[in-house]
């Protein structure tokens, strides 16, 4: 097969749920892959990142000095289609081409924009309208990350639902255990961050429900006497200061920090070094902050709604996300039972084993042949089972 991929993504978008999966589906795409033939679209310093093999070929690209990502990556690849069968592009099918002359495949992680408008970027609810209802139907096929994302596109779009493929995300190598000392270290040193602590690692949009948060953590440290405070980490959004002043309102500004954006080369500790991980969304598509935590042995509670239960199984304690009061409950219980806690821990490593991306990227290499019409080659190297 000769497959394009629109890889602007991993670079330009790294640390996102969108970057991080387009990363190592291209990684791992290379690792496992000797026989078929791949373009990549990519800016020019990728390279320093993955060792390509010879049946990579790079097509580099400058960028376009847009105000967003989304905007930059709305400027569709100029693609030579006499060397591609077929062209994936991962981020919502953003930048897909006008003109078609091979099979094309998008991987549509979700339909939020549709769902909860209000939730996401001015920028990317206009491009998502835009141009979304025009991308589907040129599309041989679709991906997504749950059969939960899966259900959502059929019912927006009435795509058919043979031609939707689910591959699941999974954490990277970098969410392992590590040393609690070491990782306390990390989380004074660099975010000024000191004793236990809760946290939430993930967007600011309403959807993450962080107001809520807030609130049953309010009601939690009136009942848990530990010294105990809550870390939102994220990329600090125009909903921020609507949270800072919760906090304030609850009297409670001491015992809530907001570290802003954690690197890629820290966020493994401060993982590690937190008490407990809660990610209470209304809303997600797949949702990698939860494996994340649970491949580091930090207990999890998360929403029992949307693909959340799909993505943790039983290796996550779920709640409500609209129940202040239940999600109050699930942190003082684990928190407040060691054996409870620890038999979360274990669920969650295992669970967060069960997801790699060696198994997303050989899936998609059968998604590619299924859509070509071929046989995948018995020369890829499959997973250990």
């Amino acid at each position: 097969m000769k497959i394009g991929i629109d890889g602007r993504a991993a670079k330009w978008y790294r640390g996102t749920g969108i970057g991080t999966y387009t990363y190592q589906l291209i990684s791992c795409l290379n690792n496992i892959d000797n026989i078929n033939n791949y373009l990549l679209f990519m800016p020019k310093s990728f390279r320093n990142d993955i060792c390509l093999k010879k049946n990579f070929t790079l097509n580099t690209i400058p960028p376009q000095n847009k105000n967003s990502f989304w905007e930059e990556i709305n400027i569709p690849n100029k693609i030579k289609y006499n060397k591609i069968e077929l062209y994936h592009v991962p981020q919502n099918g953003v930048g897909l081409p006008v003109d078609k002359n091979c099979k094309f495949v998008i991987t549509l992680h979700d339909v939020i924009p549709y769902k909860m408008p209000k939730t996401v970027s001015d920028r990317y609810l206009k491009i998502f309208f835009d141009y979304i209802p025009d991308i589907i139907p040129k599309c041989d096929g679709i991906i997504t990350v749950s059969n939960f994302s899966k259900k959502d596109i059929i019912k927006t779009f009435n795509f058919p639902e043979d031609k939707i493929y689910v591959t699941h995300l999974a954490s990277e190598d970098i969410y392992k255990p590590l040393d609690k000392n070491v990782s306390r270290y990390i989380a004074k040193r660099y975010y000024s961050i000191t004793g236990d602590y809760i946290l939430y690692v993930g967007g600011f949009s309403p959807r993450k429900n962080i107001l809520g948060l807030i609130e049953s953590f309010s009601k939690f440290i009136s009942l848990y006497k530990k010294p105990v405070k809550l870390v939102i980490a994220g990329m600090k959004g125009k909903s921020y200061n609507i949270y800072k002043k919760r906090t304030e309102t609850l009297n409670i500004p001491d015992k809530v920090i907001f570290p802003g954006f954690i690197s890629m080369e820290h966020l493994p500790y401060i993982y590690n070094a937190a008490k407990l991980f809660v990610y209470p969304s209304f809303y997600e598509g797949f949702g990698l902050p939860p494996i994340e935590a649970m491949a580091c042995g930090v207990p999890v509670i998360t929403s029992n709604t949307t693909s959340l239960p799909e993505v943790v199984g039983n290796g996550a304690f779920l709640v409500n996300p609209k129940d202040q009061d239940d999600l109050c409950q699930a942190m003082l219980n684990i928190l407040s039972d060691s054996t409870f806690k620890n038999k979360l821990i274990s669920s969650g490593i295992q669970r967060a084993s069960q997801l790699s991306w060696k198994k997303t990227a050989i899936d998609t290499i059968v998604i590619y042949n299924k859509i070509l019409g071929k046989r995948i080659n018995s020369k890829i190297h499959m997973p250990l089972k």
